[in-house]
């Protein structure tokens, strides 16, 4: 997928199969209403258990054709090892700016991988860095307009729910890609909640989540500012 191509939406995570099992609903829904929609990768999954780096790239594209992506990168940071330093933090800028998105997703900053959290701080700051006119970089100064930070199932604080009830399975789907990482159901029994199937642990929480705000599936994302509302009385959520 061409690096050069203007998006509307750009996901950041940490390793390949990060954005399926996280936000992938979000972006297959806004790829459905024709947004132009991309995701970045920090590392290639190197350290991963099962499978390695020349897998993760395949699956990856797989991954993303299923999804509706119009951009798919990967930045070849090390798994395991992200550092949150200026080097990095200006390669995750260039992307921004060869992408220029209005909205960008990334981990929530309550972490259990230490990449995760990595991946966090550099996102923030490179969305930062890409709009400085002085820095040393290629491409003219962009910054996105806003950022989401998509949960990782640790965190509480949700500012607003996606309903993803129509997604969920081409989300499943998605995340099947990997099948280096959950073909086998040995394997898919031990990522993020040990002994519980991957699958059954998206479908349980994304139930939850959808439970919350009336729909069958639902994905949670926080912000940071205040959210502005023009008419109170057309929010959707009934309050009792």
């Amino acid at each position: 997928m061409a690096e050069n191509i203007s998006l509307d939406i750009l996901g950041i995570a940490a390793h390949p199969d990060d954005i399926e099992i996280t936000c992938g609903g979000f972006l297959i829904k806004m790829a459905k209403q024709d947004r132009a929609v991309g995701a970045v990768d920090l590392t290639r999954g190197e350290m991963g258990s099962f499978g390695d780096e020349n897998d993760r790239d395949s699956e990856a594209s797989a991954a993303a054709k299923i999804m509706g992506l119009a951009y798919r990168g990967n930045l070849g940071m090390t798994d395991s090892a992200i550092e949150v330093n200026q080097p990095n933090k200006l390669k995750i800028a260039e992307v921004i700016r060869k992408t220029r998105p209005e909205l960008v997703v990334l981990p929530h900053w309550t972490q259990r991988h230490p990449d995760h959290f990595a991946c966090h701080r550099l996102g923030y700051d490179a969305c930062f860095l890409a709009g400085l006119k002085k820095i040393d970089l290629e491409g003219e100064p962009f910054r996105p307009r806003k950022i989401i930070y998509v949960s990782y199932f640790r965190n509480t604080d949700y500012t607003f729910m996606v309903d993803i009830s129509d997604e969920f399975e081409q989300k499943c789907a998605a995340v099947a890609a990997y099948k280096s990482q959950f073909d086998d159901p040995q394997n898919a029994r031990r990522i993020f909640q040990p002994g519980v199937n991957i699958y059954d642990f998206m479908r349980i929480r994304a139930r939850q989540l959808g439970q919350l705000v009336g729909v069958e599936y639902a994905e949670a994302f926080t912000v940071r500012e205040h959210v502005l509302i023009d008419d109170p009385q057309k929010m959707p959520v009934s309050s009792i």
